[in-house]
């Protein structure tokens, strides 16, 4: 039972930590009817649908299809370094950063050990999960905070953009800079192996879900009817994607909606975070 309850603190250690710090907050202020309006379901329900569509995407290779036809038509090894940081770059903006990471960095250490630069492995590595977490902030979607702040400040998408584009600009020009000496500029060809799309159909079908959370997201869409197609659909076309979705992240916001309203209810601790903030935001 010890060996259980380890593997699931180390495996889980931010939801624990975030659950050991809710039932503490509530010590202080104990469960009423105000903890009703704590959650945002809106929130949860677009971040739930969002893992799903993108674990269907995943699932029938489109990420994979994308990278290999990229690298196909690479024959340069600068222009490939930076290739390999941009591509979690560009597509954490759209399927959050540790998606990005879990579809590019099995492939990267595959075509790295395949080229015989290994030595290249842990700077390129490192590079893409910097890249990851820089390319994600450019929008809404890019990661669960995004998601969060957009949805509870009832932000328009050009405000959202004039905060986070030149920063994502300035982290573009940084990156490809830094990315060009990773790799040598000759290299030996490779063959690399073909990838397939397993299914055209469903392929539109979770694009077409990936643009209904989109405007779920721009306010466009209520996310209960979203939320009801997504789900509606997984279980006709492919119920074993429910089991990919991510419900500790989901139950880890749960506990931070907890903790950060039970402190705005404490007089002393709001007073403090309020004079912290008339002096610093940051």
């Amino acid at each position: 039972m010890m060996k259980k309850i380890k593997a699931f603190f180390a495996k889980e250690t931010v939801f624990c930590v975030a659950a050991a710090c809710a039932v503490l907050t509530m010590f202080l202020v104990p469960p009423d009817r105000e903890y009703l309006h704590y959650i945002d379901f809106r929130v949860l329900c677009l971040l739930m649908c969002l893992m799903a569509v993108v674990a269907g995407l995943k699932a029938i290779g489109i990420f994979r299809w994308l990278t290999v036809q990229l690298l196909r038509r690479i024959h340069n090894g600068r222009i490939l370094s930076v290739c390999l940081i941009l591509l979690p770059f560009f597509c954490s903006m759209f399927v959050t950063n540790d998606v990005a990471l879990i579809i590019f960095i099995p492939f990267t250490l595959m075509l790295l050990e395949q080229m015989g630069y290994r030595d290249s492995m842990i700077p390129i590595l490192v590079f893409q999960t910097v890249a990851a977490n820089l390319g994600s902030m450019a929008t809404p979607v890019g990661n669960p905070q995004n998601l969060y702040l957009y949805a509870f400040y009832s932000m328009n998408i050009g405000e959202f953009f004039s905060v986070t584009l030149p920063l994502t600009l300035l982290s573009l020009i940084v990156l490809i800079i830094a990315s060009i000496p990773l790799l040598p500029k000759t290299m030996q060809q490779q063959s690399i192996a073909r990838a397939m799309i397993s299914s055209t159909r469903d392929l539109l079908i979770f694009l077409a879900l990936f643009g209904l959370c989109l405007l779920t997201v721009f306010k466009v869409v209520s996310y209960l009817v979203t939320t009801a197609i997504v789900v509606l659909v997984l279980l006709l076309l492919n119920r074993k994607l429910l089991k990919e979705i991510d419900y500790m992240l989901l139950l880890t916001f749960v506990c931070f909606f907890t903790v950060s309203e039970n402190l705005g209810r404490i007089e002393v601790v709001r007073e403090f975070l309020q004079q912290l903030l008339r002096w610093n935001t940051l």
